[in-house]
């Protein structure tokens, strides 16, 4: 790819960070995408179904505001919006640049397949997951019917796709066979940990800590955990351990939601922490017994990720897509099965035989990182513009 050869739409980082919401792995997945191509890109910037492309100075300064956080963005966008989308096109000068879309901005918006004809772009989508066709019922009423004409979108526009796992693969090829379409070249490239474990030092509370990662959804299965640590506190055990709860309350989770806001026997057992810095969130994994992940549906896991890098031991869902990066390191289980999750929490509450095994297991892990990541992807868009 030459210079400038890269339309890369930053819409979903730009309304995520009008609206301060703390990162999730998809918005870290587009930061690392800004991060890598942004000297060689435009910006695209999409909304109700129309498309901005900015100009070279706009989008540079653009770029900046993103890749410095919330602190002061309205303010220097306002400022920015005010010279940079009249000055912007709808389609750039020039035929056959690459279009990015990592972020599933508006891919089920129908004006996509023909912005990209006229644009004359070759579109190159990142397919996080299927989750809301394959496990609606976690999802928002009407995610699954907005997932499908995502889906069908992308098929029927996309000059290649990348997907984050094998898992997700087989699950587009899936769908696309169900329904009859082409599918487009697909590259797998594993997503990356941006964290140096040598730099983290860990976060200590008053009592031993486990941690889970996540927005506060039902697919996150918090309720497994409240109800867990519901239990190790009016049954009376002597050091129950805090449950650190990182994410933002999201959708389907009302139980989870009332026994956070009303369940008086988890006061002083539960710290729920909807902002959280990255160096922050690095060190509370880093000092905790375990991380803890009983979803039901993962995209990828990035916390199982960065966890095992960090040294952190690591109570998981059996998952495909978990097995992928993180092979037979973590302790598996049903994420159904209570009582199997707290005899593992208990194990690792102290220093067990347990503990002691799968610090051995994890010593020396390396994660792929976002080099190995872009070592992948790079020459294969190349591919796509010979």
């Amino acid at each position: 790819m030459s210079e400038r050869d890269v339309l890369l739409d930053v819409s979903r980082l730009i309304w995520r960070l009008w609206r301060g919401r703390l990162p999730t792995g998809v918005d870290r997945v587009c930061l690392a995408y800004l991060d890598h191509y942004r000297s060689r890109s435009r910006a695209v910037v999409q909304r109700k179904g129309r498309y901005f492309v900015l100009t070279e100075r706009h989008s540079d300064r653009l770029f900046d505001s993103l890749a410095s956080g919330p602190k002061g963005f309205r303010r220097s966008m306002v400022q920015l919006g005010l010279r940079a989308f009249p000055a912007a096109r709808r389609a750039p000068e020039k035929e056959g640049l690459i279009y990015l879309n990592v972020g599933h901005t508006g891919l089920d918006d129908p004006s996509l397949g023909g912005w990209i004809a006229e644009a004359r772009v070759r579109a190159i989508f990142l397919i996080h997951d299927l989750i809301p066709l394959l496990h609606s019922k976690f999802c928002r009423p009407g995610e699954q019917a907005k997932h499908e004409r995502r889906m069908e979108n992308v098929l029927g526009s996309a000059a290649g796709l990348i997907a984050n796992s094998e898992a997700t693969a087989a699950d587009i090829r899936a769908f696309a066979r169900a329904r009859g379409l082409a599918v487009p070249p697909i590259v797998v490239a594993l997503l990356g940990t941006p964290k140096d474990p040598a730099n983290v030092e860990p976060r200590r509370f008053d009592r031993p800590h486990f941690v889970t990662v996540g927005t506060i959804e039902g697919r996150k299965n918090h309720v497994l955990l409240l109800n867990l640590w519901r239990r190790l506190a009016t049954e009376g055990h002597s050091a129950v351990p805090i449950l650190v709860i990182v994410g933002q309350r999201g959708w389907e989770a009302e139980c989870a939601i009332e026994m956070l806001d009303h369940a008086h026997d988890l006061e002083g057992h539960v710290v729920e922490l909807d902002q959280c810095a990255d160096d922050e969130l690095a060190a509370i994994i880093t000092g905790a017994r375990a991380l803890l992940m009983p979803s039901f549906a993962e995209g990828f896991g990035l916390p199982v990720m960065e966890a095992l890098e960090l040294g952190t031991p690591v109570i998981a869902s059996d998952l495909a897509v978990f097995r992928e990066f993180a092979g037979d390191l973590p302790t598996y289980l049903d994420p159904a099965d209570e009582l199997a999750w707290e005899r593992a929490i208990d194990a690792l509450a102290g220093d067990s035989p347990e503990r002691e095994q799968q610090l051995q297991r994890i010593r020396g892990y390396r994660a792929p990182d976002w080099n190995t990541h872009f070592d992948t992807v790079d020459p294969w868009i190349g591919t796509l513009v010979q």
